[in-house]
């Protein structure tokens, strides 16, 4: 695989920062435990609902690290000298997001033990909730490349601000139905949602994969044409 050298370049930036690690993991799994205290309030903060919710919201963590990663290199020389390897756009893609893939099932698995731990229970298929949020942390990556495509290193926080707050209100940890109106169509329109109801539908009610089928298959038609999308940006950027 040609982009394998760019990928363990990128691998190396990823894991050498045991700090920054320690935090996209710490913050979601602090959030888990502080919010689980309100589940007496309502059902959306108890362990089985609020954990996948907190799992979107290191994603987003994930989403924000790519993207700060990607335009700081496009900013630098280094990125002109990375543009003259014989490599595609999709494969530069691939290098940059590969990384990113360990560390979401990282972070995925350790919010899942805490959530375990505080009496969560998984109903239904365990491998359809990982298929769930596998799909999704993909989204996530594709959305970091394409952020970190598009937007300067100065100014990539406010699009993570925009995709922090649509995760969040897609129902990450707060009742969307509840809320209803121009929140509910907003977030039935975005997938942050849909992966959501799909994964607490697995998680609480134990449904099969033809219950929640069209939640899943709206997912994957964002992801991959989030794919595909940063895939055309990076290009462009290569062409620039």
């Amino acid at each position: 695989m040609r982009s394998l050298a760019l990928a363990k370049r990128s691998f190396t930036e990823v894991w050498r920062d045991p700090l920054s690690l320690a935090l996209t993991i710490g913050l979601p799994a602090a959030l888990l435990l502080v919010f689980q205290a309100f589940g007496r309030f309502d059902d959306i903060y108890k362990p089985a609902s609020l954990t996948p919710g907190i799992v979107l919201f290191g994603f987003v963590m994930l989403m924000f690290s790519l993207a700060m990663t990607l335009s700081r290199d496009r900013e630098t020389t280094l990125f002109a000298r990375l543009l003259t390897a014989p490599l595609r756009s999709n494969e530069f893609v691939t290098a940059y997001s590969l990384p990113y893939v360990p560390v979401a099932i990282i972070q995925a698995l350790a919010l899942f033990a805490i959530g375990a731990a505080l009496g969560m229970e998984i109903r239904g298929n365990v491998g359809l909730v990982a298929l769930i949020l596998v799909v999704t942390a993909i989204f996530y990556i594709g959305l970091g490349m394409i952020v970190g495509s598009v937007f300067s290193y100065k100014t990539v926080p406010f699009a993570y601000m925009a995709i922090l707050l649509l995760t969040i209100f897609g129902g990450a940890w707060m009742n969307l139905e509840a809320i209803g109106g121009a929140f509910q169509v907003v977030g039935d329109i975005f997938p942050f949602a849909h992966a959501l109801d799909a994964t607490r539908a697995v998680i609480v009610d134990g449904s099969d994969f033809a219950a929640i089928a069209s939640d899943f298959y709206w997912v994957v038609g964002y992801t991959v044409a989030t794919v595909v999308l940063a895939i055309y940006l990076f290009k462009r950027q290569m062409i620039d």
